[in-house]
C-alpha cells in the first residue's frame, strides 16, 4: 500500500488549500480514507474521514472550513480547506486502514501565516 500525499504549501490567514492524495495497492474503492495532521509538539488529529460510500466527517475546528472528496477512478481523495487558520499550520497526513494495519502517506507540509 502506498499513499502520496500532494498540495500544500504557505498561505496567509483566510486563503485555501487543496490537498490530495494518491493510493495504490488497495481496491481503494472499498476503504475509508481519512487526513490527520500533526503540529509541532502536538498529538497527531484525525482532521477528516470520507467513507467508502462518501459519507464524511470532521472534526469541530474545521467543520464548515473544510471538505473531503474522493475521486475511486483516479483513486484519490482530496482535502479542500478554506479560510485557513494559522492553528491550522501542520503536516497532513493521508491513512487508510487495511487489515488492521495503519499505512500513512509521506505528509505535507501546509504553513499558514497570520
Amino acid at each position: 500500500v502506498q499513499l502520496q500525499a500532494s498540495g500544500g504549501g504557505l498561505v496567509q490567514a483566510g486563503g485555501s488549500l487543496r490537498l490530495s492524495c494518491h493510493a495504490s495497492g488497495i481496491n481503494f474503492r472499498l476503504f475509508d480514507m481519512d487526513w490527520y495532521r500533526q503540529a509541532p509538539e502536538k498529538q497527531r488529529e484525525l482532521v477528516a474521514r470520507i467513507t467508502s460510500g462518501g459519507s464524511t466527517n470532521f472534526t469541530d475546528s474545521v467543520k464548515g472550513r473544510f471538505t473531503m472528496s474522493r475521486d475511486n477512478i483516479r483513486r484519490k481523495v482530496y482535502l479542500q480547506m478554506n479560510d485557513l487558520q494559522p492553528d491550522d499550520s501542520a503536516v497532513y497526513y493521508c491513512h487508510v486502514q487495511q487489515r488492521g494495519r495503519n499505512y500513512w502517506g509521506q505528509g505535507t507540509l501546509v504553513t499558514v501565516s497570520s
